[in-house]
Parts: structure tokens; C-alpha cells; sequence
């Protein structure tokens, strides 16, 4: 399906929306846009399952013995002193069921992942057992009913959802649909994202920078952060601060990709072309959000291709990508929206904070509970993202924080990273 023109609209008036409200807001608008696929499951793995697995078979298929052992039915056990079965001929194997019933008063020799005798329904570990020289086996009293047996269906029953779709498929997913006789299954392609760079200072690492020039750290970052959600990139490269150039380099990017992520010139400053050209070519709405680092984020549309401006500032930039530009993109190609956890930790400094905005640190977290702080808040520092694990989340009514109270950390790893 393709997004209304008009996806990013905001309500007139709307000035600093708090970031649990604008996230929401955003999570109303987005849709799957990616086409689907049948695929065989060795192919599928990081994919988008587009519709529900529903399990052929159950799992276990059949009651099975868990350990390797000897098989018994339980109501002829007696409850105290030494229990003693006659062995009968054969044994139950995983692939080789016993052929027969075993007789009351009987047990059989029974191996891991073998079904379970007709007749028998718990199974004595190998380990509590002792031979003696007429054929006979004993063991203590105090096996419980159903002892070290699987039942059929215990993991998932056949008819049911195996796996739900939304969901990016791992290597457990696979295994769970191979188990349950889903030998194929429909997903969703691979959302394709183009990204570049604005700014006339910018120059890649291999070039030499001109007078008060930089390196481009944003396009590698973003390109590396995009592909860690399993997205197909297009690298655009850097554009210049020309409007002709940047509203070329939109038109090329919509044309060849999904979605479309940018960094820099997303404010309203004389060489800010990014809102501009955007309003010209379809649709834009200036996100105001209540948050630090990023606050303005560029949100448009050309034609039913959705495009996330970020900041310049390259902290600003990871971190509005992680928040904003990452839950829709997923959801973009087919994922559930990702709800991210937040634990709950010491802080072992302060933090300066002002009340009426959400406030993205970066930290790692130290051990025992407790998270320590990058040493500066600046958006261009890029060794703190190096340096920390995750973001301190400071929520929109908090201020001032003192080393001691608890803070919410959101680990890097809760991103894919």
C-alpha cells in the first residue's frame, strides 16, 4: 500500500510536542509499503514475515521420553520401598518406537526423543536404576506421574500461530517454523532507504577537506545504523547546499527507494534547503519535538515516499534516528512497531536537565545497577558514542539530577546494535 500525501501532517498550532506524544502520533501514520515474497526458510532469516505461520503439525508430534531410560506405567508403581519391573525384549529408540505394548508390571528401554511405549507413561532416568541377573530392574520409590516425559503439543499445537507476523525472522524463528512442518514463508522485501549528506563543508575521508571544511561522518553512520535493521541502502553521497542540487538528489531519491533519510539542512537557517525543496516537490510539516538532542526534525513526503530530514550534528542525527526515523522505517517495511525497554538504573552523577523536554545522554552502564554518564552533552562529540552502551532517558517533566537517583537506560542493544 502506498502513504496519503498527506501522512505528516500536523494540526495548525502545534508548537513543542512532548516525544511520548509525537511518537505516537508517528505510529499512527506509517504502514507497510514493501511488497511480499514467498521465501524457503534457509533464505528468510532477518526478513519481515508478512503473514501469520500457522503450525502443520504440533511439536512434540507425539509424547516422547526426555531422557535415556526406561519406560514404566505409573499407577503400577507402588508408593513406598523399592519398585522392580521385568525388562521386556526391545527398546524404544528416536526414530524406532518400541513395537508393541509393554505389559503391566513391565518396563522397556527407552532413549531420548523416542515416543513413548503404548502402555507407559513416565520414564525412570538410566542414572537411578540397577540390573539385576533375572531379567529385572529396580529402582527407588518417588517417581512422579509423568516423569521426564514431553507431551504431545506441549511447545505448539497444530492449527496455531507459530510465529506472528511483524516479526523480524531470526534463527529461533526458523527452527520454530522448521519444527512445526512450515517449510516456506511470505515476507515481507526488504525496505530500500536512500541516504545522503548535505553541506557545502563536507568531503569524504579519502579527501583532503578545504578551509574550514570536515568529513562526512553522518552518511557512513546512518548507512551503517539503516543496514543494522536489515534495510536495503541506495548511498546517495553528499549534496551541496544549493536547492537545485538537493531537490535533484529528493527527486533521485524518491525514484529509487522506499523511504528516504537525510542529514543536515532540516532547519529553517539561509542554506537550510531540505524543508524547502521538500514543501516544493510534495509535502513537509517541521516536527517541533520536545527533546534533546534533535528538537526540529523535517518530516515529508514525495509522492507516497516518506523522507526523515535529520540534524547535522551527528549525536543529534544517531539519536533521532534511533528514536523517530527507526520505528517508522521498521514499520515501514512490514515490522511491528519496536517498543523499546527501559531499566531502570543509579546514576553516578549529575546531570544537568531542564523540565518541559525529554533528554537523550549517553551512558554505559557500570555494573551492579548503576549507569555512568559520557563527560559532555555536546552533539558533535562522536567519541561518546563510541564510549557508551546506551541512552539515559531523562523524561519530559524531569529536571536537575542528582548522582544517586535512578534514571531509565535504554541499552544500544534494544536498537539491533
Amino acid at each position: 500500500m502506498a502513504l496519503k500525501n498527506d501522512c505528516f501532517a500536523l494540526p495548525p498550532g502545534i508548537e513543542w510536542t512532548p516525544v511520548p506524544e509525537a511518537l505516537a502520533r508517528l505510529r499512527e501514520r506509517v504502514e507497510p509499503v514493501t511488497a511480499i515474497e514467498t521465501l524457503a526458510l534457509a533464505d528468510a532469516l532477518g526478513r519481515v514475515l508478512a503473514r501469520d505461520a500457522v503450525a502443520m503439525r504440533s511439536t512434540p508430534p507425539h509424547d516422547n521420553a526426555a531422557v535415556d531410560g526406561y519406560a514404566v506405567a505409573h499407577a503400577s508403581l507402588t508408593r513406598e520401598g523399592e519398585q522392580t519391573l521385568i525388562l521386556a525384549e526391545g527398546r524404544a529408540a528416536a526414530g524406532s518406537p518400541f513395537d508393541g505394548v509393554v505389559p503391566a508390571g513391565h518396563t522397556v528401554r527407552t532413549l531420548t526423543g523416542a515416543v513413548m511405549p503404548e502402555g507407559t507413561d513416565s520414564v525412570v532416568m538410566q542414572e537411578d536404576v540397577s540390573h539385576g541377573g533375572d531379567g529385572a530392574i529396580s529402582f527407588g520409590s518417588g517417581l512422579k506421574p509423568g516423569a521426564n516425559r514431553r507431551k504431545a503439543g506441549e511447545d505448539i499445537e497444530e492449527g496455531s500461530i507459530a510465529i506472528r507476523a511483524g516479526c523480524r525472522l531470526s534463527a529461533a524463528d526458523l527452527a520454530q517454523a522448521a519444527s512445526v512442518g512450515v517449510a516456506s514463508l511470505a515476507v515481507h522485501r526488504p525496505l530500500r532507504v536512500a541516504v545522503f549528506s548535505t553541506g557545502d563543508e563536507l568531503c569524504d575521508p579519502h579527501e583532503t577537506p578545504g578551509r574550514g571544511g570536515i568529513f562526512d561522518a553522518n552518511r557512513p553512520m546512518l548507512i551503517g545504523l539503516a543496514r543494522a535493521q536489515g534495510f536495503e541502502v541506495v548511498d546517495l553521497g553528499r549534496i551541496p547546499d544549493e536547492a537545485s542540487a538537493i531537490r535533484a538528489a529528493l527527486t533521485d531519491a524518491a525514484a529509487q527507494a522506499d523511504a528516504v533519510v537525510t542529514s543536515g539542512g532540516a532547519s529553517g537557517g539561509d542554506e537550510d534547503h531540505i524543508g524547502r525543496e521538500l514543501t516544493r516537490l510534495g509535502a513537509m510539516a517541521e516536527w517541533r519535538i520536545a527533546m534533546k538532542p534533535g528538537r526540529p526534525l523535517a518530516m515529508g513526503q514525495i509522492g507516497s515516499v516518506p523522507v526523515f530530514g535529520l540534524p547535522g550534528n551527528p549525536v543529534a542525527a544517531f539519536v533521532c534516528f534511533l528514536m523517530f526515523a527507526r520505528p517508522a522505517l521498521l514499520r515501514l517495511g512490514g515490522a511491528d512497531w519496536p517498543e523499546l525497554p527501559r531499566f531502570p538504573v543509579t546514576i553516578t552523577g549529575p546531570a544537568k536537565k531542564r523540565a518541559g523536554r525529554t533528554e537523550y545522554l549517553r551512558g554505559r552502564y557500570a555494573g551492579d545497577g548503576k549507569v555512568e554518564k559520557f563527560r559532555s552533552e555536546g552533539s558533535g562529540l562522536i567519541s561518546g558514542l563510541r564510549w557508551s552502551d546506551g541512552l539515559i532517558e531523562l523524561s519530559h517533566n524531569r529536571d536537575r539530577v542528582e548522582a544517586g537517583e535512578t534514571v531509565d537506560y535504554i541499552p544500544y542493544s534494544a536498537f539491533g546494535l
